[in-house]
């Protein structure tokens, strides 16, 4: 157990903290999250290192959304809006940020977009997919995405404003 937490601490602890951005709440969020792992181990089959990896990514990402929803930090606005395109100036630009900055960017914005705009980007789920793990409807997942995504971009420009 000792040796597959070393290997794989680290990289898990970052997936935690891309969701819960305080410190002693996703260090519990982890902890539960390697329990679950170690009593789950035996009941799985995997593949190879990978698919492994992969499940346990997952299971810590669903542990994070539990966690966000048993504090009632997942609050959600339900728009309506049909056109949800940002246009090119609007589109946040984290190339200039060094990874740091952009986490810290992300970190700070609301709970709900920031859990859609990482289960999205980073995570690589569909609105759908989204839509049925936090139980909103998949227009509310995109309007989250598009409103961190326009939040996001207001943050880089007051950011590299600063820097200049």
């Amino acid at each position: 157990m000792n040796q597959l937490y070393q290997l794989y601490v680290e990289e898990l602890s970052s997936v935690c903290y891309r969701y819960v951005p305080n410190r002693n709440d996703a260090k519990d969020v982890l902890q539960n999250s390697f329990v679950k792992i170690f009593t789950s181990i035996p009941t799985i089959s995997y593949r190879d290192e990978p698919s492994f990896k992969a499940w346990m990514k997952r299971l810590v990402v669903n542990e994070t959304l539990y966690f966000l929803r048993e504090r009632k930090k997942l609050l959600f606005v339900e728009l309506d809006e049909s056109n949800l395109q940002l246009s090119d100036e609007e589109e946040p630009q984290p190339e200039y940020l060094s990874p740091n900055e952009l986490h810290r960017l992300i970190s700070e914005l609301p709970d709900g977009y920031r859990t859609v705009i990482n289960l999205f980007v980073f995570e690589g789920y569909t609105h759908q997919q989204i839509a049925e793990m936090l139980d909103i409807k998949e227009t509310t997942s995109a309007s989250q995405l598009y409103h961190a995504k326009l939040t996001l971009a207001r943050k880089i420009k007051e950011l590299m404003n600063e820097k200049q």
